[in-house]
């Protein structure tokens, strides 16, 4: 069920504190944490606490949590410093999300060219 954490979601279990990660910043509703694979000199991923497959399904089933996720992404962004900074949501593996728990990419200490990827 959307918003229910999910036994096999990775991101789930680092709500729960189940699994470690380097917490930049949390909320009531939201997550920050350091990518264990960054593309950028600051790599920080902003979830929300409750489970939500994707970026498409957050948005659709609870609005008011992705508008916490990306007021987040712009605390991240003062919190670290950064002048300018890409925010990603990858949506569907295509896009190249490989964990179905919605997600945020704050990317940024370096120039990001146009296209990505």
């Amino acid at each position: 069920m959307a918003g229910e954490p999910q036994d096999d979601c990775l991101f789930c279990k680092i709500v729960a504190g189940t699994i470690p990660a380097t917490i930049v910043r949390e909320t009531d509703t939201t997550v920050a944490f350091r990518d264990i694979n960054p593309q950028a000199p600051t790599h920080v991923l902003v979830i929300p606490k409750a489970h939500h497959r994707d970026a498409a399904a957050l948005a659709a089933e609870a609005p008011e949590l992705a508008a916490d996720v990306l007021r987040e992404t712009q605390a991240v962004a003062d919190q670290e410093k950064l002048e300018s900074y890409r925010t990603v949501f990858n949506t569907g593996s295509g896009a190249g999300q490989t964990v179905w728990h919605a997600h945020a990419h704050v990317l940024g200490g370096r120039g990001l060219e146009w296209p990505p990827g």
